[in-house]
């Protein structure tokens, strides 16, 4: 007996306003997609957009209330009231930011951006990082995507001792430990 089960959509938008950006679109909505396509979430729609410091600051000032500069946004968007509406993700993602954490930690700004794209999608599809127990799950999920998309391991570098290097690590020498990084809110 036949099923009727519907593939779902997944439709990514990428746009940039960064004039020097070391990124390829493509795969960022690639990537996009395939995190979603992991998690199921339905129909889908997201939209990422790659920001300078200035712009990513006045919106997390506008939307955190916070006048920092920090690494990615995430914003489920979604109208729950209506079933079979899309879910509607955007993600903001710092595009000088994943510039000075790709130089201070050895890796590419292609793996920089494509963690900060993870990890806002992660908080779209449920994820959270406030309890230590969560953030290890979150990050290591993340690295678990990277790894399995190219990048190795981003997030939890000191598994690169382990052997678990990527293209972007395996030139690399000193092993770099993770880094904190402060949660990323859905409004």
């Amino acid at each position: 007996m036949p099923t009727n089960k519907r593939k779902n959509h997944i439709t990514v938008q990428v746009a940039t306003e960064c004039e020097d950006l070391d990124a390829d679109l493509c795969e960022l909505e690639q990537l996009a997609k395939t995190v979603c396509e992991r998690f199921d979430p339905g129909n889908v729609i997201v939209s990422i957009a790659l920001v300078e410091d200035e712009q990513f600051q006045r919106l997390n000032k506008q939307f955190h209330k916070s006048d920092t500069v920090s690494d990615c946004l995430s914003f489920d968007l979604s109208d729950n009231h209506q079933a079979d509406s899309p879910r509607l993700f955007e993600l903001v993602l710092n595009a000088q930011q994943a510039h000075r954490e790709a130089l201070r930690r050895g890796h590419s700004v292609k793996a920089e951006l494509g963690l900060y794209l993870t990890h806002g999608l992660l908080h779209n599809l449920g994820f959270d990082d406030a309890t230590e127990s969560q953030a290890k799950v979150m990050h290591d999920t993340e690295d678990e995507i990277l790894h399995q998309f190219g990048y190795g391991l981003v997030y939890n570098t000191s598994e690169i001792a382990h052997g678990h290097e990527s293209k972007d690590t395996q030139q690399q020498t000193d092993v770099k430990t993770p880094r904190h990084r402060g949660p990323v809110h859905k409004i």
